[in-house]
C-alpha cells in the first residue's frame, strides 16, 4: 500500500523515520497528507503529500506520485484522492502516535463539483479521528500535491 515517498529533490525517504526527524527539529510541526489526481492522455497521476507545516518557517514535504489508467468520472477520481490520502494518514497514525490532519481538494461553495463529496468524505475522515481541511479552509498538503501533479 504504502510505497515509495520522495523529497523535492527526488531522494527516497522512510516515512517514519522521516517524521520523526521532522518533530525531532520541530516538535511543533502540524502534519497533513494531501492527494490531488489530473487527467492527462489514457493515465490519471496521483500524487500524495506528506506536508510538515513549521509553525510560521514553513512547510517542507514528501511526495509519492504514481499513475493509474485514465478514470474519466469525476466522482471516482476524486474519491479515490480521499482514500489514498486515508490509506497514508491510517498507516502512518499506526505506525506513529501523531495529530494527523487529512486536506481534501474540494471547495465548500457548491458551485463546484467537489463540494457533492464533503459530506460524506469528511464524515469518514472524522469517525477515523482525523481533522479535515477543505477549501477554502488549510490546504497545506494538497497545494503541494497540485504541484507535483503538473
Amino acid at each position: 500500500m504504502i510505497k515509495v515517498f520522495r523529497k523535492h529533490d527526488g531522494t527516497t525517504v522512510d516515512i517514519v523515520d522521516h517524521t520523526m526527524s521532522v518533530l525531532q527539529k520541530c516538535p511543533h510541526a502540524t502534519i497533513h497528507v494531501g492527494t490531488d489526481s489530473q487527467n492527462g492522455g489514457d493515465k490519471t497521476k496521483y500524487s500524495t503529500v506528506i506536508a510538515y507545516r513549521l509553525g510560521t518557517r514553513g512547510v517542507h514535504y514528501i511526495h509519492r506520485n504514481f499513475y493509474v489508467s485514465k478514470i474519466k468520472d469525476k466522482w471516482d477520481r476524486l474519491s479515490k484522492e480521499a482514500e489514498y490520502s486515508i490509506d497514508v494518514a491510517l498507516w502512518l497514525k499506526e505506525k506513529i502516535n501523531v495529530e494527523i490532519q487529512i486536506d481534501l481538494d474540494y471547495n465548500e461553495d457548491s458551485k463546484f463539483f467537489s463540494n457533492k463529496l464533503i459530506p460524506m468524505t469528511v464524515g469518514w475522515i472524522t469517525s477515523l479521528g482525523f481533522k479535515c481541511n477543505v477549501k477554502p479552509n488549510i490546504q497545506v498538503a494538497t497545494r503541494a500535491a497540485d504541484h507535483q501533479c503538473k
